[in-house]
């Protein structure tokens, strides 16, 4: 299983500049991915390709953009564009973000996500092989053609969850990005779903790209406190709390990965034993803890 960074700082407010540092490190010390998330900050796909232009080697990842506010023929470009800059190293992770953000911030309606993400799958995918995009939907449409020279495909993987969702994943993209999914979850229902579903059209096994909250702490009960209260929202959310729910967990700090070095080993031991191809983790904590969370991932790769 490959490891991973999510460097979260460019949408918590903090300088870019600290953003293309920390994918420097991660790449210097050997991690296979450093991911952004897209939530009300410094654009992901934009830093993303500042970072491109200064760190040469790492994967870069979105984890996630959200698809509503972004037309596919509009995202191909942009991703086409970070593909080009980057030497095509973008993973590109898109997702339906929540009900409560496109109907009550964005103003969109949420209705029949699945439709949503298959129509506008239809359009970006052939967009991003560099094939015309033709296509008539209920929601969506596009006929237009899109080309960024030097850039290749890069590898889709779509926030799925749910049955509906995982098996699109794996019918049309390369797997899918998991949070605040622990490894129960993942071995009965998301590797079964989305494998089964590539395998049936004869796709490649599918990418399980799952990252969680992580923590190197020898005070288990304080740091669990701290990812109630710094993760509280993740478990009010109705696809995590599905998720959540499935785990028998009772909130965000339950999935956490927390414990001296041993107990936080095992628990990504267990991610891969389930299913996850690759992990990224979110280090949390303060600052002696980050970086024993970050050796203790080095130990790993």
């Amino acid at each position: 299983m490959k490891l991973g960074i999510m460097g979260s700082d460019a949408t918590m407010g903090n300088d870019i500049d600290r953003v293309v540092a920390a994918a420097a490190e991660a790449e210097a010390q050997g991690f296979a991915t450093f991911g952004l998330p897209q939530i009300f900050g410094a654009d992901a796909l934009t830093v993303l390709a500042l970072v491109a232009s200064k760190v040469p080697r790492i994967e870069l990842g979105t984890g996630v953009v959200p698809t509503y506010p972004r037309h596919p023929i509009m995202l191909a470009s942009q991703a086409l564009t970070v593909q080009a800059i980057s030497d095509n190293r973008l993973m590109l992770g898109i997702g339906l973000s929540h009900k409560m953000v496109i109907e009550g911030m964005f103003g969109y309606s949420f209705d029949k996500p699945v439709r949503h993400m298959r129509e506008y799958l239809s359009i970006l995918m052939p967009l991003l092989r560099g094939e015309p995009a033709d296509f008539d939907g209920d929601t969506l449409h596009a006929h237009a053609s899109v080309s960024v020279p030097g850039a290749t495909p890069p590898p889709v993987l779509v926030a799925a969850l749910g049955p509906q969702m995982l098996k699109l994943a794996g019918t049309v993209t390369d797997g899918t990005v998991l949070w605040m999914t622990g490894p129960t979850t993942i071995a009965a229902h998301i590797a079964p779903v989305i494998n089964q579903a590539a395998a049936a059209v004869g796709r490649p096994t599918p990418r399980i790209f799952a990252a969680l909250p992580v923590c190197v702490t020898d005070d288990e009960q304080a740091a669990r406190s701290l990812a109630a209260k710094t993760f509280e929202v993740y478990g009010f959310l109705p696809s995590y709390r599905a998720m959540l729910d499935r785990e028998g967990a009772a909130g965000p700090a339950d999935v956490a990965i927390v414990g001296n070095e041993a107990a936080v080993r095992a628990g990504i031991e267990k991610m891969s034993d389930a299913g996850a191809t690759e992990f990224v983790a979110s280090a949390f904590g303060n600052a002696a803890e980050h970086t024993r969370t970050r050796e203790l991932l080095r130990s790993m790769l």
